[in-house]
């Protein structure tokens, strides 16, 4: 009997779900980013979706990259493009580094300026390392509370 190990990830966001195959950005739609789930978020809250290391944080606070206590790469890409508004309507909370636990604020982002702008709000939620992991199972829920399930990490 195989020993299989599982790793939880939370939603960093609340909003609908949608497939990341259907995002409007050919680099996440094609997992070469890696495998997850996309969010049109309706909160504009960012928040741990694991206890981990802030491991990337654009310095546009646009993505956040956190490394979770199990190993697991964790990308969250607000917006599509969304680089090029340069940190306007986005606060992030933390900085590369620091340390969180699942359910702390990451960043704050307006999302209706941003909208305003011309900008895509969907926002994919990605795990860089995927070929460390047996599978990668999505929320079947259409929509999701910020620190509600949303992948499970089958290693």
């Amino acid at each position: 009997q195989p020993l299989v190990k599982k790793e939880a990830i939370v939603s960093p966001l609340t909003g609908a779900i949608k497939a990341l195959n259907k995002v409007d950005d050919q680099v996440f739609a094609s997992e070469a980013m890696g495998k997850g789930i996309a969010i049109e978020p309706t909160v504009g809250k960012v928040f741990a979706p694991v206890d981990g290391v802030v491991s990337i944080l654009f310095p546009t606070g646009h993505a956040i990259g956190i490394t979770s206590e199990e190993g697991a790469e964790v990308l969250i890409h607000v917006g599509i493009d969304t680089v090029q508004l340069e940190g306007k309507y986005f606060s992030p909370k933390v900085q590369q580094g620091d340390r969180v636990k699942k359910g702390d604020l990451l960043v704050e982002f307006d999302i209706e300026k941003i909208k305003e702008a011309g900008y895509q709000i969907t926002t994919p939620v990605v795990i860089t390392n995927t070929n460390q992991y047996m599978e990668i199972v999505e929320t079947n829920q259409e929509k999701v509370k910020a620190n509600e399930g949303l992948l499970t990490l089958v290693i």
